[in-house]
């Protein structure tokens, strides 16, 4: 991802949301989501960003359709111990994001990320790839669970414009 991809990554993510969170979260929050707004904290995260994350784009014709980004593990179970520990259990990475734009899910672009992503994870010694799923988000959970991934017990809630939304983490080893 180059900074002047900023809009477009905004653009699917907000769609993004708008159409895997129908039903799942506030409607009023979804239709308040704004482009604009998502792409002024894009480029606030990619002028911070840490060099140890990596986001990709996935392009046809030139223009960006899918995002991914990953980095190392923010959960504390499954960071790299220090150690004993640190050479038992290689570190994690977690995929953060992975949006399609919503009128070419399915043509396999969410499958080239999740495939480069994995790739990178595994080539910087990553020995697991994590994520988290929102329940009940069917469709990314059989995508997930095709490439791999199952959950591993974990389970999270965030609170969304006052509805409880829970989350379940899916993981796969990186052989």
């Amino acid at each position: 991802m180059a900074e002047a991809d900023v809009d477009a990554v905004a653009a699917v993510r907000v769609r993004g949301w708008q159409a895997a969170y129908r039903g799942l979260m506030p409607p009023a929050y979804l239709d308040a989501m704004s482009v604009a707004e998502d792409a002024g904290r894009r480029r606030e995260w990619f002028a911070r960003r840490r060099p140890e994350v990596w986001e990709l784009v996935a392009e046809r014709d030139g223009e960006v359709v899918g995002w991914l980004t990953a980095g190392p593990s923010r959960d504390a179970d499954l960071a790299p111990g220090e150690g004993e520990l640190a050479k038992a259990r290689p570190p994690a990475a977690e995929l953060m994001a992975l949006y399609v734009a919503p009128s070419l899910i399915g043509t396999g672009i969410g499958r080239a990320l999740l495939e480069a992503g994995t790739d990178r994870a595994r080539a910087r010694g990553f020995g697991a790839l994590y994520l988290w799923v929102v329940r009940g988000n069917a469709r990314a959970q059989r995508f997930y669970e095709r490439a791999g991934f199952m959950p591993d017990g974990a389970e999270q809630a965030d609170d969304v414009a006052g509805w409880r939304v829970p989350e379940l983490r899916y993981r796969r080893p990186l052989p």
